[in-house]
């Protein structure tokens, strides 16, 4: 949801860097937290949006996504607030957000309503193009930056966003492209969301958990959606 907010207040066209940003000494300083996802980022350091973007979403970048917040609307509460009134655009009726990373135990949420925000996303080119990405540089930095969702290395998978806490277990929203295979072509994307798996165990643990039951979901789509796709949407383009 802050990638979202973020574009749909700042679009960027597909391509584009964008405007740049200076990283602040918070930014900076939230790197170092051993408690939380964060990028390695250093104050007074210049990064384009789409290049905050990218090492946000790929390996969930708190401090990042509290940087953006502030940098949209000069505080994290007044950006929050721009969360909550698109999630009730979206009908995301189940979802509060209380801060711009999800970290917080109050950011609470189903896998209908992320579904929602999923379909929405997945309609700006800039973000498709993000979430598709394996890695990521970092200015001053020799290694990259990875992509926390391994799915992407299944066939087909295009996306799309990783979360784990200890209080919220693994989580994992992904699409798929499926095609139809009476015709060859057509491409269909399908959209999924698991959330809670081993909730109180290691983040990592959870996470691992939700990639795993995941790629299970989207193994057995590749195998059989395709073959009843003509059956059963009469040309629709997305299922979540």
């Amino acid at each position: 949801m802050t990638a979202y907010v973020i574009l749909r207040d700042h679009p960027l066209r597909d391509g584009e860097d964008g405007p740049t940003i200076t990283v602040d000494a918070t930014a900076a300083a939230e790197a170092g937290s051993a408690d939380e996802s964060t990028a390695p980022v250093t104050a007074g350091q210049r990064l384009t949006l789409r290049k905050l973007l990218e090492v946000m979403l790929l390996p969930s970048a708190n401090n990042v996504a509290r940087l953006l917040a502030r940098w949209d609307a000069g505080g994290e509460e007044a950006f929050v607030s721009r969360m909550n009134a698109e999630a009730a655009r979206l009908g995301m009726t189940a979802t509060t957000y209380t801060g711009a990373s999800g970290l917080e135990a109050t950011t609470v949420s189903t896998a209908v309503d992320q579904l929602k925000l999923a379909r929405e996303a997945m309609k700006d080119p800039v973000l498709r193009a993000v979430v598709a990405l394996r890695d990521t540089t970092l200015p001053g930095r020799a290694a990259p930056l990875r992509n926390t969702n391994t799915l992407l290395d299944r066939p087909g998978v295009v996306g799309l966003k990783t979360g784990s806490t200890t209080s919220a277990g693994g989580n994992l929203m992904w699409a798929l492209e499926v095609a139809d295979a009476r015709s060859g072509s057509g491409r269909r994307l399908v959209y999924g969301v698991v959330l809670g798996q081993r909730v109180g165990a290691p983040p990592a643990d959870g996470l691992r958990a939700a990639l795993e039951n995941c790629a299970r979901l989207v193994d057995a789509l590749r195998q059989k959606l395709p073959d009843v796709l003509p059956a059963l949407d009469g040309g629709q383009r997305e299922w979540a």
